[in-house]
């Protein structure tokens, strides 16, 4: 059985730092030494743009011919489409043709589990697939958490942000209720915090009272700075771009976070001796 855990990175706000995140952990992950993955299955392409391929559009393949070919029964395989980065991982790019992929999924059987039937096949070669969700509910996004065993919500501390949570979970209560049973949230990410606000604290201290006792709050809260911006046009991670900043010390609190919740993970589904 693979060891592989499949992330969804998931909002449908935009602007909220799917792809910053999606972006920072595979890299935090990468320095533990872990085989990563990660998926752009945003027909923006950001993830695709922020790791260095200014004009996404002209590569040669991506995820839309992965998904074109699982709808076509073609014969898959592993590093077809894959692109390495400098930073130790591999990564699934994206394009505007994976709009076209989203029409056209409404008629294919098991429509939902098309990025799964790929994401499946890669588990034996990776330790962490990330996979970075389009702003939306759409039937990409659906994929997306059909392919996962768990998800990572980042979150503004804006007041519109916490609203769309609601619609977000009953989302993923009918994904786990009719498509994947075993899908788990991992946790809530608070990103872009500026505690300097009285307005950012209210609404984050309204969030932990209302998801608290119900969902994980990650204990790490990545900052508003401008250097996580600027990674996306550096074509690197925050790790590479400002290693001795405050986001690159959250991204790193939250790559041993989620290391910890594996561990978790394992110890509760190890058999026992």
């Amino acid at each position: 059985m693979s060891s592989c855990k499949v992330i969804s990175i998931c909002n449908q706000k935009g602007g909220v730092g799917k792809t910053t995140t999606a972006v920072n952990l595979g890299a935090g992950l990468a320095l533990y030494d872990k085989r990563v993955l990660l998926i752009d299955a945003d027909p923006q392409a950001s993830m695709t743009v922020a790791l260095g391929n200014k004009n996404p559009d002209e590569l040669p393949v991506g995820l839309a011919n992965i998904m074109q070919d699982v709808m076509d029964d073609n014969e898959l395989f592993a590093d077809s489409a894959l692109l390495h980065h400098k930073e130790g991982f591999d990564y699934l790019p994206s394009n505007i043709d994976l709009s076209g992929i989203e029409i056209r999924i409404v008629n294919v059987m098991r429509r939902e589990s098309i990025l799964k039937s790929y994401v499946d096949m890669q588990r034996p070669n990776y330790d962490y697939i990330l996979i970075d969700c389009a702003p939306s509910l759409g039937m990409l996004t659906v994929n997306a958490l059909a392919a996962a065993d768990s998800l990572i919500i980042p979150a503004q501390p804006h007041f519109l942000s916490a609203k769309g949570l609601d619609l977000l979970m009953g989302s993923v209560s009918k994904v786990k209720r009719y498509i994947n049973p075993d899908l788990q949230i991992d946790g809530i990410l608070l990103t872009m915090v500026d505690r300097r606000t009285n307005f950012a604290n209210d609404i984050m201290d309204e969030l932990k009272d209302y998801y608290g006792g119900k969902v994980n709050i990650f204990q790490t809260e990545i900052p508003h700075s401008i250097r996580a911006a600027e990674t996306s046009a550096a074509g690197v991670s925050i790790f590479q771009h400002d290693k001795s900043g405050k986001v690159a010390a959250a991204y790193e609190q939250l790559t041993k976070e989620v290391l910890a919740l594996e561990r978790q993970d394992r110890s509760r589904t190890s058999p026992c001796r």
